[in-house]
């Protein structure tokens, strides 16, 4: 159940970092109810507050924008043994995560009205983070018949996909940017010619050799991606790239985006701060969809995030149970949990001087907001009271067994990070918060 309205509150003391408007110095927050009042660098100065009002000095660490997750899979309704809406949501929150997207590979997919209200009224009920949903491209995510989306796009699906499956016929994904087009909404695409990567199981090349895995060579991604961008060019229909993770895949991006086509891309922290080499000894938590590449495409990455080529950072949460992934390596399933590291992790940017603080923010807040359309993950006047309070340099160590999410398959596990979440708040709401000395009082 929903907590109650709040009413009048003042975040004082704060870092304020607003990555839309690019502002980052001394500053406040004051909500009221649901929505933003003010905000700024004076907000106040003198430091007096409307009588009733509840203070919480934030000091002196990072107030921003609550973060904007475009890419993660709920598992409800369906595969509730693997995760769940509320599992999810208050995984989210832990994670500074105050609006989220779900892909439709639930059980029923989500290819119609009543799955896609069911997932919308199961959120609303729970009250923690915002939980939008991807409506299916094509009926049963089999790829061959395209979904209702002039429906589901009137009961607010924002966007398109099929998931984890690739649209691989070429007049499907005709059709499907054609029709999405008509609505103004994106194609999202899973970027793997299904044909090459069949059968395997880790990236090609010399580890998977003599780990004797099957592989999945790096053009898989490049050859599906070239091939999309010439039906972009051919019916104009917006077209986004999920989790790319290969240098040739984003230079095919970079060359699209040259010539003006209407398309975007993000990737996870697993294709950043991960490379083949964390699968180990045949270490199942590092078994992902798309795999984990080479150090060359690492570093492409990381290029593209810091040239500003790739538009956002998503967690690609793909919780998977323990019967799931505690098998032989080619047996186990792909995918990791990235919910509750995703900020501590895409923090390595800034730590390793990739970039600044605003702009690693920037791909977690106003960045993939901006690509869906989504009213979120910005400070405004009269907006909603979404917001993450955080301590970017306080250090901690992923420990997958102390995560909230249901699922444990963490490929961080084990790693010392930076970048610890202190509170969460949704629509004014404090969701989520540590007792870290931060003090509330009314005035």
């Amino acid at each position: 159940m929903a907590l109650p309205i709040p009413g009048r509150v003042a975040y004082v003391n704060a870092r304020l970092l607003d990555p839309a408007t690019g502002h980052d110095g001394p500053g406040g927050v004051l909500a009221e109810g649901e929505r933003i009042v003010d905000f700024g660098p004076g907000l106040f100065c003198p430091p007096s507050l409307p009588e009733g009002t509840e203070r919480v000095d934030c000091g002196g660490h990072c107030l921003a924008p609550g973060l904007v997750d475009i890419r993660m899979q709920l598992r409800e309704p369906g595969y509730e043994h693997k995760e769940s809406v509320r599992g999810a949501c208050w995984a989210a929150v832990n994670g500074g995560i105050t609006a989220m997207v779900c892909l439709p590979n639930t059980l029923p997919v989500i290819d119609d009205v009543a799955t896609l209200e069911f997932v919308a009224r199961r959120a609303r009920m729970i009250g923690l983070t915002k939980v939008y949903a991807y409506g299916a491209a094509t009926k049963g995510l089999k790829g061959v018949e395209i979904a209702e989306m002039g429906l589901l796009a009137e009961v607010g699906a924002v966007g398109f996909t099929d998931g984890l499956n690739a649209i691989a016929d070429a007049l499907v994904m005709r059709r499907a940017l054609s029709y999405a087009a008509t609505f103004g909404l994106t194609i999202v695409q899973h970027p793997e010619d299904p044909a090459l990567a069949a059968g395997g199981v880790m990236n090609e090349g010399e580890m998977a050799a003599r780990l004797g895995l099957a592989g999945i060579p790096p053009c898989a991604e490049s050859i599906l991606l070239m091939r999309d961008l010439r039906l972009v060019e051919l019916t104009g229909g917006r077209y986004h790239a999920a989790h790319v993770s290969t240098a040739e895949g984003i230079e095919a991006i970079r060359r699209a985006k040259d010539k003006g086509l209407p398309v975007t891309c993000d990737t996870a922290p697993f294709y950043f701060a991960l490379n083949e080499l964390a699968i180990g000894d045949y270490r199942t938590f590092a078994k992902l969809s798309p795999p984990l590449r080479g150090e060359a495409d690492r570093q492409a990455v990381v290029e593209g995030l810091r040239s500003g080529l790739i538009d956002a950072i998503v967690s690609d949460h793909a919780p998977q149970d323990q019967d799931s992934k505690r098998r032989p390596f080619a047996q186990a399933e792909f995918g990791g949990v990235g919910l509750e590291t995703l900020l501590a992790v895409t923090l390595d940017l800034y730590h390793d001087g990739h970039m600044s603080l605003l702009s690693a923010l920037r791909l977690l807040t106003s960045g993939p907001a901006g690509l869906l359309g989504l009213d979120a993950g910005r400070l405004r006047k009269g907006g909603a009271a979404d917001l993450v309070l955080f301590a970017p340099d306080r250090a901690w160590q992923v420990v997958a067994d102390t995560l909230v999410s249901k699922s444990k398959n963490a490929p961080f596990d084990g790693r010392p990070v930076q970048g610890r979440i202190l509170r969460t708040v949704v629509d004014g709401r404090t969701v989520f918060a540590v007792a870290d000395g931060i003090n509330r009082k009314r005035s």
